[in-house]
């Protein structure tokens, strides 16, 4: 589905379905670029101020691209009794990009998540949606330069 598409899919002028209208453009692009918030702003008829605060507000959105590969550490308890403040340092300090951002290369994205559900194998990490138990500092140093091989 194209962008286009989803104009001709939401009435103009109606402010009511402005989320429908995010959620689907980021589905299509992975992401709302500044130029689709524009589009939806004068589509549904609203400033760009309120497209951008829904944006904005809701975790769900994103305005920068993810990475080719999405790493998502675990930040809950057991997580945390287990070390994954260290597997998020050397995961940072290995990409040199920070958590919630995206390397410049977009190969990399890193995110933090409150639990992943998978406290029996803490530390956990997903990568591209592959879990990632019982990590030392040696094995998330071989797993993301494996990952680094790839491309």
């Amino acid at each position: 589905m194209s962008s286009e598409v989803i104009y001709k899919k939401y009435p103009k002028n109606e402010a009511s379905n402005l989320i429908a209208m995010l959620q689907d453009i980021q589905d299509i692009h992975g992401y709302l670029h500044e130029d689709d918030i524009i589009k939806v702003a004068r589509h549904a008829g609203v400033p760009t101020s309120r497209v951008y605060g829904i944006a904005t507000f809701y975790n769900q959105f994103r305005l920068t691209p993810l990475g080719k590969h999405v790493i998502r550490v675990c930040r809950g308890t057991a997580c945390h009794v287990k070390g994954s403040l260290d597997i998020l340092n050397i995961l940072e300090a290995e990409l040199g990009i920070s958590a919630g951002e995206t390397s410049k290369d977009l190969q990399f994205t890193i995110e933090t998540v409150a639990c992943i559900g998978a406290c029996s194998i803490a530390p956990v990490i997903v990568i591209d949606g592959k879990y990632y138990g019982g990590l030392t500092s040696k094995s998330v140093y071989k797993l993301i330069n494996e990952y680094k091989k790839k491309d």
